[in-house]
């Protein structure tokens, strides 16, 4: 049953939502500056075009257009160092995201290093507190991440590979502008993988210890719309409703997570992904079900609610009904098919309890040390 008995709920973000919307990115951007710093990556919107019309559209509101294209998948400290400094040298006023969700957490750092000495993950550690960022304006590619809605901006450390958000309100967008349209030049890997992070931000929500009202009604919308809309569109469904659906269902995750955090199984993702590059996705996929399996009976109700959500029964079936889920979207894997190697399984679960501990604390079961290590070794080969 919701409890309302307390709970407080902030997050001021400015939602442009709707097919087309992108036409209004030059506008929005002009609200806050003119010398603006586009951040993408290398490939996809050079490819699909949007980088070029992005910079059309600033251009013509009156910007000063810089293009910084080095974000990676899974963004590391060095490239968001790299990219404040140019921002800096320019002396740029707005940082618009371009691209996915690793796209738009780099975009999110940047901002926030080019207001903020020193190493970001001094920052990230709480060494240091920051004073602000850069005005952003984001405009997420894929529907996945959710970033677009909340105020963090997961990265890794080069040196020793540790992933993890920096959590400020300085870097929540003054505007996302979340176009379905543009989510349609994902390849379906792509689409599948960044789906299911999407269905684990609004599980992970729902299943949070602090899962509050709000977040319990934004949590179970955004796994009914990927539970109803993902599959068929994998399978090449293109009705506007759908790709509205799933895109819509990510934003709430992200919105989501803002408030409620995240649980075990990004917890434990993250060292994998972090030490090994994993696909953020296929790693999430190699992990819930052997983590979700052990953690059934300390919230049947609510893992009886998502199972029904995606076309389960109840709790008994819920891992049945999330593997179906998975192999219909050809994402079942495990985490030696991702390059994770049983050598590793010691480092990932020491780093869950160093960089993740709070993810841990925050599922409905709390696991241990050995019971960590036990998840890792069982997913290997899962």
């Amino acid at each position: 049953m919701m409890q309302t008995h307390s709970f407080q709920y902030y997050l001021p973000v400015n939602l442009i939502f709707g097919p087309g919307k992108t036409e209004v990115l030059g506008e929005e951007a002009a609200r806050y500056g003119k010398k603006v710093m586009i951040v993408t990556g290398r490939h996809s919107t050079k490819r699909s075009g949007l980088l070029g019309r992005a910079k059309s559209l600033l251009e013509k509101a009156g910007a000063e257009v810089t293009v910084f294209d080095e974000a990676e998948p899974n963004p590391l400290a060095s490239t968001v160092m790299r990219g404040a400094g140019i921002a800096k040298e320019a002396g740029i006023q707005v940082i618009v995201g371009l691209g996915g969700g690793s796209i738009m957490d780099c975009s999110k750092a940047i901002a926030f290093a080019a207001c903020n000495e020193g190493p970001i993950f001094d920052y990230i550690y709480g060494k240091k507190t920051g004073t602000g960022a850069l005005p952003l304006i984001l405009v997420p590619t894929t529907c996945g991440t959710g970033s677009e809605g909340n105020c963090f901006a997961v990265l890794t450390d080069d040196e020793t590979k540790d992933k993890k958000s920096l959590r400020d309100n300085s870097v929540i967008a003054k505007a996302s502008i979340i176009d379905p349209e543009l989510m349609k030049t994902m390849p379906k890997k792509v689409l599948a993988s960044v789906g299911f992070d999407a269905l684990c931000h609004c599980m992970e929500a729902y299943l949070s210890r602090t899962c509050s009202p709000v977040t319990e009604i934004f949590a179970l919308e955004g796994i009914r719309l990927i539970g109803e809309n993902l599959i068929p569109v994998y399978n090449g469904l293109d009705e506007a409703d759908a790709w509205c659906g799933i895109t819509f269902a990510s934003t709430l995750g992200g919105m989501s997570i803002n408030q409620a955090g995240v649980t075990a199984p990004h917890g434990l993702e993250h060292p994998a992904s972090g030490l090994r590059n994993i696909t953020h996705g296929r790693g999430l996929a190699a992990l819930a079900p052997v983590i979700y399996r052990r953690s059934i009976s300390s919230a049947p109700e609510k893992f009886a609610r998502i199972s029904q959500l995606l076309g389960g029964t109840d709790e008994t079936d819920f891992v049945n009904t999330l593997t179906r889920f998975l192999e219909k979207i050809d994402l079942r894997t495990n985490l030696s098919a991702e390059g994770v190697k049983a050598e590793d399984v010691d480092w990932m679960t020491g780093n869950t309890f160093k960089v993740s501990l709070a993810s841990i604390q925050n599922h409905p079961k709390v696991f241990t040390e050995d019971e960590v290590r036990e998840i890792y070794t069982e997913a290997l080969d899962y």
